[in-house]
């Protein structure tokens, strides 16, 4: 968990310390009120665990103070917008998800990425979207609404074809060998990403393992014009916009950009990358 998020949490968790002690109730006492166990109340003040909204209401109500409810759902919303848990996020299955980034290039002229360990999205075929989809909704426990969480990552692909737009993705080249699918819908992946290379509105940079790097790859990330950047953890995933991180991302990105080969270089390292295919 990042410290910004654990720091919000904490914060919060001061203010309802806060309300409960103005209110003049033991921790006890109040989880006594409110029904809960003490345990709860413990961990919530202490930013141990993240109070859901229907929680906020209770804390209010036992509080003796329900109108500051829409204060601390007010706190609630301002970190849960940034920081997204992947839980709260696929509830509902990845087809809504995917939905929310086609809104997001919608806004966007120039995209700016990069990942380590799999093909980006933008980029993918039918057949590896549904098995990188599929792996992920084994992994989280998500619903499975692979067919039409597909069909949505499909649709963002339109973004490639809209005039005026610009891809500038860079893959390390492992993300080129990762087989999270079978070796035949790898090897149509790799058909794809080739043929990309053509596209005037695709710039695609490829990081060899043998590159010379000032900054370790880390975890993927794309950035939105110069208003947004969106990364992940396997928990949460985050949605920046103030202007120290969004200069930071665009520093690891010219970074590795450096490192990275395009044009006929980037080419034969996805055609290395089919042969292994071939020969493994």
């Amino acid at each position: 968990m990042t410290s910004d998020f654990q720091q919000a949490r904490v914060s919060l968790g001061a203010r309802l310390r806060e309300l409960r002690t103005e209110a003049g109730l033991t921790g006890r006492d109040f989880a006594r009120n409110a029904g809960w166990p003490p345990s709860k109340v413990s961990k919530l003040e202490t930013g141990r665990q993240t109070p859901s909204g229907a929680d906020l209401d209770v804390w209010a109500r036992t509080v003796g103070r329900p109108h500051v409810a829409p204060e601390l759902k007010a706190r609630l919303t301002g970190f849960e917008t940034t920081y997204r848990t992947w839980k709260r996020q696929l509830a509902a299955g990845h087809r809504p998800r995917q939905e929310a980034g086609i809104v997001e290039l919608k806004r966007t002229r120039a995209l700016r990425g990069f990942e380590a360990g799999v093909i980006p999205g933008i980029f993918q075929t039918a057949d590896y979207a549904r098995h990188v989809l599929t792996r992920y909704a084994q992994l989280r426990r998500t619903p499975r609404d692979i067919e039409a969480a597909v069909a949505a990552r499909l649709r963002r692909q339109d973004f490639l074809y809209e005039p005026g737009r610009q891809v500038h993705a860079l893959v390390w080249e492992g993300a080129l060998r990762v087989r999270v699918c079978p070796r035949d819908v790898l090897a149509g992946q790799l058909d794809r990403l080739s043929g990309l290379l053509g596209l005037r509105s695709v710039s695609l940079g490829v990081v060899p393992f043998d590159a010379d790097l000032s900054i370790a790859p880390g975890d993927g990330f794309w950035i939105y014009d110069d208003r947004l950047v969106i990364t992940e953890t396997w928990t949460t995933e985050m949605w920046l916009e103030d202007a120290e991180n969004l200069a930071l991302f665009a520093t690891v990105w010219n970074s590795l950009n450096e490192a990275a080969v395009h044009g006929p270089p980037a080419q034969r390292l996805i055609a290395r990358a089919q042969a292994a295919l071939c020969q493994g």
